[in-house]
């Protein structure tokens, strides 16, 4: 049978799932970028660096983190959502699923335009003021803020970061008004915190733990609906305002068409680190749990919140950016 233009284009068609997959099987044949689209010294940074040592010891290929922030995390989530190399991840928190709410005009759509490989860890966040701040617990918080409505000032690491939204959660639901002071990141936050610059600090219990050991911040609440271990003397959000707890998380991603057989690959590489691991037992020190599930848990992660933070948004009249 001659070869015609048509057969030879269908003959090309059939062969491309043929060629993807092989190409999957050698992944990576190259050095792979791990985008974290925060400042540097976050608390993603933890399970990132961990996690690329293991790949690169694994997969016999250099995986190489890079810090992009910018915009809440938005810039360097665009710049992967951008990349057709197939060498490239995004290492992220919860915060994908919430600048949508806060920033409407994003340009990209996370459930669309990223492929889910694992949902990695997640870990309470905490409210932390100076041993001389004048409330020592939620109540005496709640009191001082109806007292003095906005005069109340609270740090995050960056609007439309997780530790904004879980002050801006129990703030609406308590009835509270109080003024949040976004920083360049965590580093940036704890300085001004410590400076006296802000009356509480919203951060994860990794960033927060080792201020409270040594003596400079007290913890208020963790933020999980339950205690954490390694404070149990430190209630949840939840025994004050019912409905408020809410968790960080860390989820990996890829662009979109990330072939499937190297998200297996990944996710399979993953498994001896669920146990017993040097990682797992950090995150646990930390107020932590490292998950590692694949990527049905982290798209159904993903879809729940994102109507969720739209809600929260609503509800604290934060102003789109």
């Amino acid at each position: 049978m001659p070869i015609t233009r048509r057969s030879a284009l269908a003959a090309a068609t059939l062969a491309l799932p043929a060629a993807a997959a092989a190409q999957a099987r050698g992944w990576p044949n190259r050095p792979v970028r791990i985008v974290i689209p925060y400042a540097p010294g976050g608390p993603v940074e933890i399970p990132g660096r961990f996690i690329a040592e293991h790949l690169a010891a694994r997969l016999g290929q250099p995986f190489v983190v890079e810090t992009r922030p910018g915009a809440g995390g938005a810039l360097g989530t665009k710049q992967v959502i951008g990349t057709t190399d197939q060498h490239t991840l995004l290492m992220v928190t919860g915060a994908v699923a919430i600048q949508p709410a806060v920033q409407p005009d994003i340009g990209y759509d996370p459930v669309a335009e990223l492929t889910p490989i694992s949902l990695v860890s997640e870990a309470s966040m905490g409210f932390m003021v100076r041993p001389s701040a004048a409330f020592r617990d939620l109540p005496g918080l709640i009191a001082a803020a109806k007292a003095a409505p906005g005069r109340i000032t609270y740090g995050s690491s960056g609007n439309g970061t997780t530790t904004h939204m879980a002050a801006a959660l129990f703030g609406a639901r308590a009835g509270i008004t109080w003024q949040h002071v976004p920083y360049r990141g965590g580093g940036q936050l704890i300085s001004g915190f410590l400076a006296g610059d802000v009356d509480v600090m919203s951060g994860d219990l990794a960033t927060l733990l080792p201020h409270v050991r040594e003596g400079r911040g007290v913890l208020l609440a963790v933020t999980t609906p339950d205690r954490v271990p390694v404070v149990p003397d430190v209630p949840s959000i939840t025994e004050v305002v019912p409905g408020t707890g809410i968790a960080i998380w860390f989820g990996l991603f890829a662009p979109r068409n990330f072939p499937e057989d190297a998200t297996a690959r990944l996710v399979a590489e993953f498994a001896p680190l669920r146990s017993g691991s040097p990682l797992g037992e950090r995150m646990a020190a930390a107020g932590g749990r490292l998950l590692l599930t694949g990527p049905a848990d982290l798209s159904e992660r993903l879809r729940r919140e994102l109507p969720l933070w739209r809600q929260v948004v609503a509800d604290a009249g934060i102003r789109p950016e």
